[in-house]
């Protein structure tokens, strides 16, 4: 790195520890200014941050697959403004708090419904529940303790710091969210470095962030190694945030080889800021045995292939271990469509280093099938128990293992998955479950929360994908609590979290077991029909650009052009 580009870091921190404190006492209504100017400059720019996107991830032109960068980018930054005006706009006596319903877990944990929370969350994700539940010593009456607590300091005593945020490189809203946790819910301004694999983004969010770099308390830059290397050691970096590699955080706070291993050993940090992350997971989906139809089996196939090859398999939520009963007599039937699914999926193996990853993965273990693809590389899966190595490490590219259970008794089988997942899979992001209404109804609702409050996962997707929590910017998204720089694991901290609960432990999302209109049928309301997000939605792309002016500006004229879209999809 040269000289030059040196002293532009070094500008660049400057300007923003100059500002920091000032930024730090900003008050709430300015705030919201902001945040408003955020959308409006945003919104010019959606179509070309697409464009970019669809471009470098090899994505063919007029690909429903356009829907992905949608929805995963220029979609989930305008929820997000949106979710954060509105906490801001009833900050005074936490008054948002007075909107949410809570109840008591089986657990005894305090349980925040955040989705639906209004008219147009019933309608457009009809069907759709998310709730948070929060660390166990929060209760009804003391959470508004842990809710927007830097807030609760008062403006002149406020202290501003300086947060490095190292960008990801795989999900394009990914670095502007882990931005706005650090400008919103910690006071702190910001210098992000983009990752070199989206850093053609540089100019679409310099564009729409424009507000908040104007205001000094951010500053985009781009690099590699070196420059994430310098910037992490910066005497002016107060705390850090990495979305990425456990490697990549493991370096910055230990070193590496030997120097590595000698701070492990002494307990001294080579780097011993504050450090929030999320590091990903070899996330399990687990498959509960039950009285599946055909339509049922096409659907959740559908749902299992996009847990796998949503972003071509570049997920750090993707599902790498797939959990099911060895003796359902549907299981054969359930992996013939699934894997239908994914050989239908035609997405380029974009992301560096995939080829290699896929070598590894293939040498650790008998290839159990291998799943051609038409315009990418073909999925592989292999048996989780022939490796550790299949447990322990997340793939990031097309390729999935599978652990079966003997149990056909679906209590007994589920305990067996969920201590599985717990003790023998690396990381605690997230983790789905496939379970039919008619089982789940036998289990009892009781029992069956008793299980999932032992899952212990960030966010848990019951019939759903965890993906979608990420898109919800209500949701907290990161690791099970717990984790320590020493066994990182898949990070420390949460972002997104527009309610800015100080004390989550999870995040429980549910979607309707079958789409619109099949679920009339069956007797439960949702007009959800197949979901954008999908990878087999014919209508994504159309989809996604809707969404994302109706999050611009909502309004009932978007409604019926919404609906169409989603039907036909």
């Amino acid at each position: 790195m040269n000289a030059m580009m040196f002293s532009e870091l070094d500008r660049d921190l400057a300007t923003l520890d100059a500002a920091k404190e000032e930024w730090a006492r900003t008050s709430v209504a300015e705030r919201i200014t902001l945040l408003r100017k955020v959308k409006e400059a945003l919104h010019p720019v959606v179509g070309d941050w697409v464009a970019a996107a669809v471009k470098g991830k090899r994505i063919p032109d007029g690909s429903p697959l356009a829907g992905e960068e949608w929805t995963s980018g220029p979609f989930a930054l305008m929820r997000a403004c949106n979710g954060l005006i509105e906490t801001l706009s009833e900050l005074e006596g936490k008054a948002f708090l007075d909107r949410l319903k809570m109840r008591q877990t089986v657990s005894g944990q305090l349980a925040v419904t955040v989705t639906p929370h209004d008219i147009w969350d019933r309608l457009l994700l009809s069907g759709i529940k998310a709730e948070v539940w929060m660390q166990k010593h929060v209760m009804v009456e003391n959470l508004a303790d842990h809710v927007a607590t830097l807030y609760d300091t008062p403006l002149e005593q406020r202290q501003g710091k300086v947060a490095l945020v190292l960008g990801a490189g795989n999900i394009a809203a990914i670095a502007p969210l882990d931005c706005f946790q650090k400008l919103f819910l910690e006071n702190q301004v910001v210098l992000l470095k983009l990752n070199p694999v989206n850093d053609y983004l540089l100019p679409m969010l310099t564009a729409a962030l424009k507000p908040l770099i104007d205001r000094d308390a951010l500053r985009i830059v781009t690099g590699g190694g070196a420059e994430g290397g310098y910037l992490s050691e910066h005497p002016l970096v107060s705390e850090l945030h990495i979305t990425g590699a456990g490697a990549t955080h493991d370096a910055i706070v230990w070193g590496r080889g030997e120097e590595a291993a000698a701070n492990r050993k002494a307990g001294t940090p080579k780097n011993n800021r504050r450090f929030t992350s999320e590091l990903g997971a070899v996330c399990p989906t687990i498959v509960v045995p039950g009285p599946w139809s055909k339509r049922d089996i096409r659907f959740q196939a559908e749902n299992l292939a996009t847990q796998k090859m949503h972003n071509s398999g570049f997920n750090c939520v993707a599902c790498q271990v797939l959990i099911l009963p060895s003796g359902w007599r549907l299981k054969s039937d359930l992996m013939r469509e699934t894997m239908a699914a994914i050989a239908a999926s035609s997405r380029p193996g974009y992301y560096p280093g995939a080829d290699d990853r896929l070598a590894d993965f293939a040498a650790h273990g008998k290839i159990r099938e291998t799943i051609m693809r038409k315009d990418g590389p073909d999925c592989i899966i292999t048996n989780a128990d022939e490796d550790p190595w299949f447990t322990e490490t997340e793939i990031f590219a097309p390729a999935m293992s599978i652990h079966e259970i003997d149990s056909l008794d679906v209590e007994t089988y589920l305990r067996e998955a969920i201590a599985y997942a717990n003790d023998t899979l690396h990381g605690t992001l997230g983790a789905n479950i496939l379970i039919h209404p008619t089982t789940r109804r036998a289990l009892g609702k009781q029992r069956f929360e008793a299980l999932i409050a032992e899952l212990r996962y960030g966010t848990i997707a019951i019939n759903a994908w965890t993906g979608l929590a990420f898109l919800l910017s209500q949701c907290p998204w990161g690791a099970f609590p717990g984790h320590t720089p020493e066994d990182v694991q898949s990070g420390i901290g949460t972002v997104h979290n527009s309610y800015m609960f100080s004390a989550p432990e999870r995040t429980v999302i549910e979607a309707p077991w079958e789409p619109f209109p099949w679920s009339l049928l069956s007797g439960r309301m949702t007009l959800l029909p197949k979901p954008p997000w999908f990878i087999t939605n014919k209508r994504a792309d159309r989809l996604g650009r809707q969404l994302t002016e109706f999050e611009y500006r909502p309004g009932w004229s978007k409604i019926p052009g919404l609906f169409l879209n989603a039907l036909q999809g």
